[in-house]
């Protein structure tokens, strides 16, 4: 078959593909073009997740006619102000949005710049007409209709109206969280699923609490971290605040939505021993760096980035995250709490007496008691009548809790529930604390401190043990050689392809080396960095915690009780236990009265 040039309407449509895989990327790529041009607000409306209608509107710089014109054309843009792609300060700088679209979809673009007439100009699946004169006050008005519609086998993949308008939404978010001074307002088929009025202040709280709901919000702490001209901003959720899926990370660098495996990775290991392993954390992270330093033109949808010193990124992100778990006042989310009163409160009004009449929740005045019916036998009146007197069993070793005891955050032991639980009093509520849970990570982070001080103890092999690599493998091992033997494993050179393991943690003698090995040169081939052999020496640890510490079932004295109180209080991630679960609950006087009908 001869060699032939490809019409411009199939390579545009070519192109697009890159740009364009579904409406959801249609609407981040002119949502960042709204932007980029100074835009105070953006409505977005969609219509069949985005097959029939996507329409932009904002109100930013605009353009005059000849902009317009040349902006639908492929390879024209006003975001790169010279040549240098490595000094890009805005979002969108490749130019190929607009034509892209306009190539695959029936496309018209409005646009009025300040002091100039508005005009118009339409693009039906590549065949451009206008501009020409329109009425708009200002901004920018994009319209996409039929997306796809000439590219049967692209329209074919797309997934179920309700997934591509969750794609959407999913886009809109991210970019919503990344820009807090614009207000953002999403609809579908004339339903609003999101309206972010722009914050005032860079309040990335008051967004996320606008955006993903105030749970988001209150169950999070601050990050603020830097190093060596990088700098790390956003909110972490706790620990015990996790989700199914990696959905609700939000990650950004220089204010570009990014999925990067580098980051993900580092948020992995900053939650390491803190969460469990089949739940993922929310966070929502900013990355900010000099354009210098990271790598925005690595794919066309620009949602991968490749940093200089990737390195120095994840160290960051990793030592903030776990500073900042450890600095954290033991607190545990809030969020299952109100479920599980809603609950108690559900359960009790089933299980309970039925509504007596007169009865009324509340103490503005006298209500009358719910009393024994008559037809009770005397035996019964008499053992319930008891129960009305006022209890005259006041002992003078029972004394009250002290108020400085009160004040602390877990406050003072008042009792031990099912030789399991200590219930203390704080100065607004109650406090219930699983001691078994609460032992285990005090006595875990007593060992990983203990190797943090002394090192990991080695056990030298008696028979050295040599693992085949691929040559490139082996390489890599030995490269980061010091930083495995700081960890316990010394490996030396055997030759092309090969390691010779002379000494291995002591506590892991009995576990498969080679098979170790393996795993730690995978994950430096696949992201330059590996926690396989520290996440290996944790689990061994929290094991031994695990065994190590206070059983349930065991009848603790009130000192104790007590003193395991004020070491949580002192020790880092206390809040919960080693495998992720809350380490204690806490109940205040506002949720107790919710139970009993007071509120």
């Amino acid at each position: 078959m001869p060699v032939r040039r490809l019409p411009d309407t199939l390579v545009d449509r070519i192109a697009a593909g890159e740009v364009v895989e579904r409406p959801a990327s249609a609407v981040k790529e002119l949502v960042e073009n709204a932007i980029d041009a100074g835009a105070s607000r953006i409505d977005i409306a969609v219509a069949d997740g985005g097959r029939s209608l996507i329409r932009i509107i904002d109100d930013g710089c605009g353009m005059d006619a000849g902009d317009l014109e040349l902006a639908v054309e492929r390879h024209a843009t006003s975001k790169l102000g010279g040549d240098d792609l490595l000094d890009i300060h805005t979002l969108g700088f490749r130019g190929e949005a607009l034509p892209s679209i306009g190539s695959v979809s029936r496309m018209s673009v409005t646009s009025r710049a300040q002091g100039a007439g508005a005009h118009a100009v339409e693009l039906d699946n590549g065949r451009k007409s206008g501009p020409k004169p329109a009425a708009l006050s200002r901004g920018t008005v994009i319209e996409v209709r039929d997306l796809f519609a000439a590219v049967p086998a692209r329209l074919k993949f797309l997934k179920s109206t309700t997934a591509e308008t969750q794609a959407v939404s999913d886009v809109v978010r991210r970019l919503a969280l990344a820009h807090p001074q614009v207000g953002f307002v999403l609809s579908s088929d004339g339903r609003t699923l999101i309206d972010a009025p722009p914050q005032k202040a860079p309040d990335l709280a008051g967004r996320i609490a606008s955006v993903l709901g105030a749970d988001y919000a209150d169950n999070a702490i601050m990050i603020d971290a830097e190093r060596e001209g990088v700098r790390l901003t956003g909110l972490a959720g706790l620990p015990t605040f996790h989700r199914g899926s990696a959905r609700w990370q939000f990650l950004f660098v220089n204010g570009r939505p990014v999925r990067d495996r580098q980051l993900i990775s580092a948020i992995r290991a900053g939650y390491q021993d803190v969460l469990a392993r089949d739940r993922f954390p929310f966070v929502c992270l900013f990355v900010s760096l000099s354009p210098r330093e990271v790598d925005v033109n690595v794919h066309p949808a620009k949602a991968e980035v490749r940093f200089r010193d990737p390195g120095l990124v994840r160290g960051l992100v990793v030592s903030a995250l776990r500073r900042a778990f450890a600095d954290a006042a033991p607190q545990t989310a809030s969020e299952d709490l109100g479920e599980r009163l809603a609950a108690m409160a559900q359960a009790a009004g089933q299980g309970g007496f039925p509504p007596q009449p007169g009865y009324r929740t509340g103490f503005a005045e006298p209500s009358p008691v719910w009393r024994a019916e008559p037809a009770l036998s005397p035996e019964r009146r008499a053992a319930l009548a008891g129960l009305f007197a006022p209890s005259a069993d006041a002992r003078a070793d029972a004394a009250p809790a002290s108020a400085e005891a009160m004040s602390l955050p877990l406050g003072a032991a008042r009792a031990q529930l099912h030789e399991t639980y200590i219930v203390a009093q704080t100065g607004d509520g109650v406090v219930i604390v699983d001691q078994h849970a609460a032992h285990e990570r005090l006595v875990y982070e007593r060992m990983k401190a203990s190797l943090a001080r002394d090192g990991v103890a080695r056990q030298a092999l008696l028979v050295p043990e040599v693992v085949d690599l691929d040559p490139a493998d082996a390489e890599r091992l030995l490269a980061r050689a010091d930083e495995l033997e700081r960890l316990g494993f010394v490996v030396e050179d055997f030759g092309p392809g090969a390691v010779c393991v002379r000494e291995v943690p002591a506590m892991l003698k009995t576990g498969d080396v080679a098979g170790l090995l393996r795993d730690v040169a995978d994950d430096l081939a696949e992201m330059d960095a590996s926690t396989r052999l520290e996440d290996r020496l944790n689990h061994v640890a929290a094991t031994m915690a695990c065994h190590g510490s206070v059983r349930a079932g065991r009848r603790l004295r009130p000192e104790e009780m007590n003193a395991l109180l004020r070491e949580i209080e002192a020790t880092p991630n206390a809040s919960q236990c080693n495998h992720g679960r809350p380490t204690f609950v806490k109940l205040s006087l506002a949720d107790i009265e919710k139970l009993f009908g007071r509120r």
